[in-house]
């Protein structure tokens, strides 16, 4: 290990801005989940599925916006882009607080739609201002820095709430966010690298021009009836799947891997998330939430600064099995403190296997198309976090507190089973044509 790297990253200027403004542009909105919640349930007199069903609205829209922001990102510049999400955080989130909850929802998911996209711009400019193990470091870097808003943001989020202020909180969500999109705007940090002078800037890489261009020679048609056919019905199919079959050709399976283990984590997490809640709130504890959130998130961050000096990455899904695997025995805790001890091992992975999965998107996908790709990894993260909360509830209904780590758990550890399986057999099939 060699911890000088930080020391490297963080005396580069831009990194080092990059990850500040990044920081501080999360934690309004960390605050928000919590403030929504409350605000739900003691302003508006709804219960906690009323406000679990807004909080799901929310993850939805921020799901599908995500690869959509990410591509516009790609395509007309990180300026242009931001301007529907300033707008918006600002508009949007000083209207939620007055209105009643059916106006709420529908207003929550456009507000998920056009959240600003600090989790991909940031994970996007990281891979163009960092490389080689540089790139590792920076991106655990940048999870250490989540989970550092994590520990502040939800507790001010919860202060500000049951003091009968979530008006005011949520208001100042929205305008703290667009400041910071406005900020970020400024700044311009760099989405891909510079070209060299008389470089066009397209949006395929060389590599998909030069399939574009065999693709056109091969299927150019021979006869004027093929010519006239490419204008009908079938014709016109056969243009959109080869124009969507393009846009995604980013899409491989290494890649469908990655997605896969953000969806994992995702889901782990927040149904760790509703397990140590509901494990402390039944047993009476729900005033020491706190010190297991502290420990889990603690851990996380020493766990994060260790793999981040390694000199060697570590693949994902191995690290998301470890993180699934020493989530089950959460579930036999009795006790606050043990809980919070039991906490410290799948939290040492937490940032690693978030910080390495980045890494391998970035290392996938070419530059002209990874905002598109970080909006896809963000919305598979964010799809598994809206998985991960409702499965680990059903089973703390059905069999106890424990059960929402029990079932987490096991379903993180049987999906990365699966893929680790399918990786050997791929392997194995790619050699065949080699053997004897």
């Amino acid at each position: 290990m060699n911890f000088a790297l930080y020391r490297d990253i963080l005396s580069i200027k831009p990194i080092r801005r990059l990850i500040t403004v990044g920081m501080i542009a999360r934690i309004p909105h960390s605050a928000a989940g919590v403030m929504l919640t409350l605000h739900i349930v003691l302003a508006l007199g709804q219960g906690y599925a009323a406000a679990g069903a807004a909080a799901a609205v929310m993850t939805i829209g921020i799901a599908v916006g995500a690869p959509w922001r990410g591509r516009r990102v790609d395509t007309v510049g990180l300026r242009r882009a931001l301007i529907p999400s300033v707008v918006s955080e600002a508009v949007i989130w000083s209207i939620v607080p007055h209105v009643s909850y059916q106006v709420l929802l529908p207003l929550v998911f456009v507000g998920g739609l056009l959240t600003l996209p600090i989790f991909s711009v940031v994970r996007q400019s990281l891979g163009v201002l960092a490389t080689g193990d540089q790139r590792r470091t920076a991106f655990t870097l940048d999870s250490i820095s989540t989970e550092l808003v994590f520990m502040v943001g939800p507790a001010v989020g919860a202060v500000v709430a049951t003091s009968g202020l979530t008006v005011v909180g949520l208001t100042v969500v929205g305008v703290s966010t667009s400041l910071a999109g406005i900020f970020l705007m400024w700044f311009n940090p760099p989405t891909r690298s510079v070209r060299p002078a008389g470089m066009k800037d397209v949006g395929l890489s060389e590599r998909e021009e030069l399939a574009a261009a065999e693709l056109a020679v091969v299927s150019s048609p021979a006869h004027p009836q093929e010519a006239a056919a490419e204008f009908g019905p079938v014709g016109r199919r056969a243009r959109l799947r080869s124009r969507v079959v393009g846009n995604f050709s980013w899409f491989t399976s290494a890649v469908a891997v990655v997605f896969t283990v953000a969806a994992g984590t995702g889901m782990v997490l927040s149904g760790s998330d509703v397990g140590i809640v509901a494990a402390l709130e039944l047993g009476g504890h729900q005033g020491e939430i706190g010190i297991v959130f502290l420990f889990w998130c603690a851990a996380s961050v020493v766990g994060g600064l260790l793999y981040g000096a390694m000199h060697r990455p570590l693949p994902p899904i191995l690290l998301l099995l470890g993180m699934a695997g020493f989530t089950i025995p959460m579930g036999l805790a009795q006790d606050t403190w043990t809980l919070a001890l039991l906490a410290i091992l799948p939290g040492l992975l937490c940032a690693p296997v978030l910080s390495a999965a980045s890494e391998k998107v970035a290392d996938l996908v070419a530059e002209d198309r990874r905002g598109e790709a970080m909006g896809w990894y963000g919305s598979a993260l964010t799809g598994g976090v809206a998985f991960g909360a409702p499965l680990a509830g059903i089973f703390i209904d059905w069999i106890g507190p424990g059960g929402g780590f029990y079932s987490v758990g096991v379903a993180g550890v049987l999906l990365c089973l699966v893929g680790l399986a399918l990786q050997a057999r791929r392997r194995r099939r790619a050699t065949l044509p080699h053997s004897g």
